[in-house]
Order: structure tokens, then sequence, then C-alpha cells
């Protein structure tokens, strides 16, 4: 890519011509049915966004036992296959362009959401409670994964990677970050095996490799990206050697030439990013840590991202907020706050997809509207 600071320029990823430098981050917002197939409802929240420069669409699950929460979307049937299609046509017809987040939640799962106990590189579970359709409870102690059950979960990627192309999709995003099942590997403190799959550094980076490699292999790399959370405890997870560890992770995947290479809240003073970036011989999408949700904040580290050497710009919560975030940008307009109470396990239309845009009602630049827990 050439490099510019201008996130509203015109930009490119692999074959995609992007119309700006602009990414809406993958948010899971529990809008699906309860089977995981996606709704009308989601196809209007991401058709007001189709302005983004790409659209990553919330973490997907591969299989059954990889569902999280309620109500989260899944891509391992017919119908949610169907379901997508109509996403992705939708957001299409609007000038928008998507890749699918592929998300196993390994330990972060329960019986009473799947009917099924959850998996995990070693039985160490969720030190917090998890909510399911019953409320908040306790997290149930993870089976540790058999070599067949891994040979098997990376096949569910691979078939799941199939079908989002089958729906509509330009590509996918594997989830190896916020403490899901690839992190989990990868986490010192989640992953105690004595196998192939734990120990050293090359040990604990191989099932998020395979898992990469085996979609990379189904739908082409050029299709296929990858997002990580280098030094991130989300869902307790604990790196001792965060340098390292994905320098082993990205110098195995370099090789792929895959589209991109995610980094969550990405922070260009860090050692690990200096070091990533400096390596990564492709497109590199930054996802800077916004704690001010203003225009002048996110202009600023937009474009701060940028001359950090990003490629792309992940934004969240500034496009689940603002679904003509493009256009205030470009017009310096001030952005809607984040309706907190909204943001899950809520259901429905309220603060999804009755946000303003700058035609309907003013709004002050001013900070999030804190009304609830922080959960994105």
């Amino acid at each position: 890519m050439t490099r510019t600071t201008d996130f509203l320029a015109p930009a490119r990823l692999g074959r995609l011509a992007l119309p700006n430098h602009l990414v809406m981050a993958p948010l899971t917002r529990n809008r699906a049915e309860a089977d995981g197939t996606p709704t009308a409802l989601m196809a209007g929240h991401y058709a007001q966004r189709a302005s983004a420069g790409l659209i990553i669409a919330e973490g997907s699950t591969p299989n059954a036992v990889g569902q999280t929460y309620p109500d989260i979307t899944a891509i391992h049937t017919d119908r949610h296959t169907a379901g997508w299609r109509q996403v992705t046509d939708t957001v299409r017809a609007a000038g928008g362009r998507m890749f699918l987040q592929l998300q196993h939640g390994g330990r972060v799962s329960h019986p009473a959401t799947t009917g099924l106990t959850p998996v995990a590189p070693s039985p160490v579970p969720l030190p917090e409670t998890i909510f399911t359709p019953g409320g908040h409870r306790p997290a149930a102690v993870p089976r540790e994964m058999t070599a067949e059950d891994i040979r098997a979960t990376i096949a569910d990627f691979a078939a799941a990677a199939r079908r989002a192309v089958e729906a509509g999709f330009e590509g996918v995003e594997v989830h190896s970050a916020n403490g899901m099942l690839l992190h989990q590997f990868l986490a010192d403190n989640t992953n105690r095996r004595t196998d192939a799959y734990g120990g050293s550094v090359q040990a604990r980076v191989r099932f998020a490799a395979e898992v990469t490699e085996a979609v990379a292999d189904a739908i082409g790399a050029a299709r296929v990206g990858i997002r990580i959370s280098p030094g991130s405890t989300v869902n307790g997870v604990r790196e001792d050697d965060t340098t390292g560890l994905y320098a082993a992770l990205t110098d195995r995947l370099k090789e792929l030439d895959l589209a991109y290479l995610h980094l969550v809240r990405s922070a260009p003073e860090s050692a690990w990013y200096r070091r990533i970036r400096a390596d990564w011989p492709g497109t590199l999408i930054g996802n800077p840590d916004l704690t001010d949700l203003t225009t002048a904040a996110v202009t600023r580290e937009s474009a701060r991202m940028l001359a950090a050497g990003a490629d792309l710009v992940a934004l969240g919560r500034p496009f689940l907020a603002n679904p003509d975030l493009v256009a205030r940008l470009r017009l310096g307009a001030p952005l809607n706050p984040v309706r907190e109470r909204y943001l899950m396990y809520v259901g429905g239309a309220d603060g999804y997809t009755d946000y303003p845009a700058l035609d309907a009602q003013p709004s002050s630049d001013s900070m999030v509207a804190l009304d609830g827990p922080r959960v994105a």
C-alpha cells in the first residue's frame, strides 16, 4: 500500500478497491436468531454503515460448541449461510464490502447456552461468570481438546470459510484474539498441554497457525485475514512473552501472503507493535485504543495509526454509534455518543439501527455517555 495519513483517501486491499482507509471492526451485538441465523435487522444495521472502506462482520461460530453467548451468529448450517447472504446482498446493494470474522469461544461458553460442554486447550475455566439465556452463571470447566477435537475444529474453520464465500463475503477474518479459543492456545495460563500444541512458544502458536493455513487453503490466502491482540488479558488470558509469542506466530504466517493482519488496540509505541510492523510484509490493520470518542480524537488517532505504519484503521464504537461516520469525519461534524445500555444481550433496534444520521438529528461532540457497563 502507498503510505498516507489521509484515512479518507481511497485504498486497496488486495483485489478490493476501498473508498477509504477506515474499517468497521467486528462487533458482537447478540441480534441473531437463537440458532445463530442473521436477521433482517442485522442486514439493515450493516447496510447503514456501508460507507466504511471495509466491514468486518461480527464473530460467527464455525460449529455448535464454539458458541459464546446467546443470540450470536453462526456459519455452519445452510440456514446460517442463507441468512448471511441476505446481509451481504443488502450491504453490496448499498455499496459496501464485507469480510466475516470466524470465532470459536473455547472456554468462553456454557452448557446452558449450547447444551454442550465447552472445549479448550486445557481444563482451565473462565475466571468470571458468563452470560447465558438464564442470566450470568459461573463458568463451566472446559473439556481438554483431544487430537481428534483439534483436527475436527480446524476442518470446521475451513468449512465455515467456504460457507462465508458462498454467503457473499469477500473473505474471512480468523479470530485469534480477546481470549477466544485460538488465543487460549497461545496464552500461558490457559494452555497447559504437554503435547505438540503446548509448552514452547512454537508449540503454542501451532493451532492458530494451522487453523489459518487450513482456511487459506480452503478459500485462498488473499481472502483471509487474522486478528490478534498481543498483551490482552480479556477473558482471563495471560501471556508471559508477548513479543516472542507473536514474533513466532507472524513468522509462520507471513509466508502465506494473507489479506491482512489485524491488531487489536494497537499501541504504536509498544515493542511488539514495532516488531510486528517491521516484520509483517503485508497489509496491517491498526485498531487504536480510543477512550475519547469525539470527532477530534477519532481523527487524530486514525491519522496517528497510519503514520505509525498501519495500512488501514479499524474502528468499532465510532461506527456503532455513527452509521454515517465517514461523512461526519469528512465534514468535521460531531459524533453521536454510544448508548451503553443497549450494547449487548438486549436485542431489538434500540442502540443498533436507530442512531441518527447527520440529516436526521443534530448531536453534540461529546464523550461516550456512560449509562451502563463497558462491554465493548
